[in-house]
C-alpha cells in the first residue's frame, strides 16, 4: 500500500507562527505591534559586523562561524515574523532606496 500524505513539513518559522498565532493565521494585534518594533541591540549589530568583516578574511574560528550563521538565522526569523506582524496590522513595509 502506497499512502501519500497531504501534510506539509513545518519548519521552525511555521511552528513558531502556530504558537504565536490566534488560530486563524494572524498574530494577535498587541503581539504584532511588539514584534514590528523588535530589533537587534547595538551590541549585537556591532558583533555581527565584526564577524562579517573578519569572515571576509577567513579569520573566524569554527565557533564564530557558527555564531555568525546563528545571527543570520535569527535575523531571517525576525524578518519573517515582522512581515507577518505588518500583515496583521496592515502596515506596508518601508521601501529601501539606494543612494
Amino acid at each position: 500500500m502506497n499512502a501519500t500524505s497531504t501534510h506539509t513539513v513545518d519548519n521552525e518559522v511555521t511552528i513558531l507562527a502556530h504558537v504565536l498565532g490566534n488560530g486563524d493565521g494572524q498574530l494577535p494585534e498587541d503581539l504584532a505591534r511588539y514584534i514590528v518594533d523588535l530589533d537587534f541591540s547595538d551590541r549585537d549589530k556591532a558583533r555581527m559586523h565584526d564577524l562579517a568583516v573578519r569572515n571576509q578574511d577567513d579569520a573566524l574560528s569554527p565557533g564564530e562561524k557558527e555564531e555568525m550563521f546563528a545571527f543570520g538565522k535569527a535575523g531571517t526569523l525576525l524578518s519573517i515574523l515582522q512581515s507577518k506582524a505588518r500583515r496583521t496590522l496592515k502596515i506596508k513595509p518601508k521601501k529601501h532606496t539606494s543612494s
